[in-house]
């Protein structure tokens, strides 16, 4: 494979739904991107087309697994920027089954941590760990606030949210291959030097998101709400969420590149924070308001790992890069929807054609 700019990146999942979104940045910033992905997840297809066609020859795909060391090893000697997305995301799959969860998740970031470690100068590598590290976290007391929201009783925790300094506590399969391979980039800066920066992400959404009920609830909820169908809540609905707009995360992942000094070796907790805190619940109220109609539901029993509430704390990344959110739960959540119905109206006037 012929790079075709000295500055390139590799994003590793990169047509999944951040990776389009990460792609699209670094090239529109000036990168020739390699994509990896294996295309395993349903909707990629539309992602990795819309960036072919967007970008051109500014994107490469190889479709790989990220376990794939000769792929990595023919993509990765020059790169000044990885982002590694590669991953099996879903709780539910990871208990169905978990020696492929933990395949993908730690055998392929340990397999591309050490093909980063024979090249000379490794470039820096961004790792999206998750908030579900710290465990289903059953010993916070919580309350009730109304009937649609849980709330910490802790009045810190509840302006702030939880920072690092919450405990490790992996849970599910899911929780324990995304945490092993967490502690292992962390460890790959710390033993062997490697420029690598560690963000356990809280509930991201927004355009190129292809939401089902086991990933990506926010855009999940917008496309059942648009076409009037049925959603099922696991739990009572209360369970609350800092929701980060994609934009926003690209902004703070741009941020930790450009300001590695003081992110180098650290793990950060990233999401909306508390003012952009919601309840499942709240959300389909506000998508209820935009789609003209209330949403039908229907409610099952809590799933395995499931966290009553969590926020992030990103006080410890603003200190460090100066990044805080821009974009509020109301405008996000409307840019989400009116990117749907722009991809639902294509879709359609392609099957018009194609008939």
């Amino acid at each position: 494979m012929k790079v075709r700019s000295a500055n390139h990146a590799v994003v590793t999942g990169g047509a999944g739904f951040i990776g389009t979104n990460v792609t699209s940045r670094l090239v529109e910033d000036g990168s020739h991107v390699v994509v990896v992905d294996d295309l395993s997840r349903p909707g990629v297809e539309r992602n990795l087309r819309w960036l072919l066609q967007t970008y051109g020859g500014r994107v490469t795909f190889e479709r790989a697994d990220i376990r794939d060391r000769e792929t990595l090893r023919r993509v990765l000697p020059g790169a000044r920027t990885v982002i590694h997305l590669a991953a099996q995301v879903a709780v539910t799959t990871s208990l169905d089954e978990p020696l492929d969860d933990f395949g993908v998740n730690a055998h392929g970031t340990l397999t591309l941590l050490e093909e980063l470690r024979r090249l000379e100068e490794p470039p820096f590598l961004l790792f999206t760990s998750t908030n579900k590290v710290y465990g289903s976290l059953p010993a916070l007391p919580l309350e009730l606030a109304g009937s649609n929201r849980w709330l910490p009783v802790d009045p810190a925790l509840r302006a702030h949210g939880l920072s690092e300094r919450q405990p490790l506590d992996f849970c599910t399969p899911y929780g324990c291959s995304k945490g092993a391979a967490d502690q292992y980039v962390l460890d790959y800066a710390k033993s062997y030097g490697l420029p690598a920066v560690v963000f356990r992400m809280s509930c991201i959404y927004g355009p190129h998101q292809h939401g089902t009920e086991d990933q990506g609830w926010v855009a999940h909820f917008a496309i059942k709400g648009s076409r009037g169908e049925r959603i099922t809540l696991y739990g009572d609905g209360a369970q609350v969420r800092d929701i980060l707009f994609v934009d926003d995360l690209v902004d703070a992942m741009m941020l930790a590149r450009e300001n590695l000094d003081r992110t180098a070796g650290r793990a950060f907790n990233m999401g909306g924070g508390a003012e952009n805190a919601v309840s499942l619940l709240e959300v389909l109220d506000l998508l209820a308001e935009i789609n003209g109609e209330p949403t039908a539901l229907s409610f099952e029993a809590e799933r395995a790992g499931d966290q009553r509430y969590y926020v992030a704390d990103s006080t410890r990344f603003r200190a460090a890069t100066g990044w805080s959110p821009t974009v509020g739960v109301r405008e996000g959540v409307e840019r989400l929807a009116a990117w749907l119905a722009e991809e639902h109206a294509g879709k359609r006037s392609l099957r018009a054609v194609a008939g």
